[in-house]
């Protein structure tokens, strides 16, 4: 039996699915869960819910709900418990980069990011594939679940955000996939969706991280500060990389009760993910791909020694700096 049909399977057992999204969704999570909730309406799954946890602040990715009236609640609000199914997708780690409680075992993982298997009755998760969206274009084409203007446009913006736009390792799958879904796309919503304004305080944070860019080598740190915006954290990075000479990037800030880390490279010779791992792993939840990486450290570790934000950073910022540089193993005459 494919996949595609061990995934019909399974979700021909339940008349209500709980699709769970990341904390703080993007494009290729969120697109595949509009796929996964055209799959399961298609095979007579009556009570289908999106939620997620954090936020949504990055402004293409509200443009993005907003154009494709993307029907989403809070993790926090969504009575889990209550449907006969719960789906994660573009993640598989309960309680990491989850608000839903890691003692929720899913039914249905899809992700293609690394994580260790957690015993749920379907898992499909392919670290080789570029994107979570590529994989369902395929159980869509497998399905012959009918492929909406609104669903390929999805598919087809989170392809190219997640992989093709920065040609960030992308697999040949990926652009297989564009290719697929590219016919049923409204190429006018997606030139939309590129044209979304940034918010003030997304403005202001990538002007933080641009002046407080500390440099040693090809590899840089910047902060943000503190700010609500949190999907500021990897676009100061994706800025940052333009720079002359520089191919790695962490950016760091304060996002509420957390100090959040976003972390990019085009250097072949660097994982990022396991660079991020390295260095911060003891200190909170981290990791990523070859390529980009983020992670969360709980502010508790170092409030006790700062009275405000300000003085906070500073008090950070070195060992965060130094960390990563060590990770990197550069000293500090590079």
């Amino acid at each position: 039996m494919s996949r595609a049909a061990e995934l019909a399977s399974v979700l021909e057992t339940t008349s209500s699915l709980a699709i769970v999204c990341h904390d703080n969704p993007d494009p290729d999570c969120l697109a595949s869960a509009l796929a996964l909730e055209a799959i399961a309406s298609d095979h007579d799954v009556d009570n289908v819910t999106i939620a997620y946890g954090g936020e949504i602040s990055h402004q293409q990715n509200r443009a993005f709900v907003n154009m494709l009236d993307i029907t989403l609640q809070p993790v926090e609000k969504t009575s889990i418990e209550e449907y006969g199914c719960i789906g994660f997708v573009d993640h598989s780690q309960p309680g990491a980069n989850t608000e839903l409680s890691a003692s929720v075992t899913p039914e249905i993982i899809i992700d293609h990011h690394p994580g260790e298997p957690v015993g749920a009755t379907f898992e499909d998760i392919r670290v080789r594939i570029g994107a979570t969206a590529t994989i369902f274009v395929e159980y869509l084409s497998e399905l012959e679940t009918d492929l909406t203007t609104r669903l390929a446009s999805a598919l087809l913006f989170a392809l190219h955000r997640e992989r093709l736009d920065f040609v960030r390792e992308p697999t040949r799958r990926e652009y297989e996939a564009a290719l697929t879904v590219y016919p049923d796309a409204d190429l006018e919503t997606l030139e939309q969706l590129y044209g979304s304004a940034f918010s003030p305080g997304t403005l202001d944070a990538i002007g933080r991280a641009i002046a407080t860019r500390e440099r040693r080598g090809s590899s840089l740190v910047s902060s943000v500060g503190k700010t609500s915006e949190t999907d500021a954290l990897p676009q100061a990075a994706d800025y940052l990389l333009n720079l002359e000479g520089v191919d790695t990037v962490l950016v760091y800030g304060i996002v509420e009760d957390a100090i959040r880390l976003s972390a990019r490279s085009i250097d072949p010779r660097i994982h990022i993910g396991e660079t991020l791992q390295a260095g911060f792993d003891e200190l909170g939840q981290v990791g990523g791909h070859h390529d980009m990486a983020g992670g969360r450290i709980e502010l508790g570790l170092f409030a006790d020694d700062a009275d405000d934000a300000e003085e906070l950073l500073e008090f950070v910022g070195g060992r965060l700096s130094r960390r990563f540089f060590d990770a990197l193993n550069l000293d500090d005459d590079r």
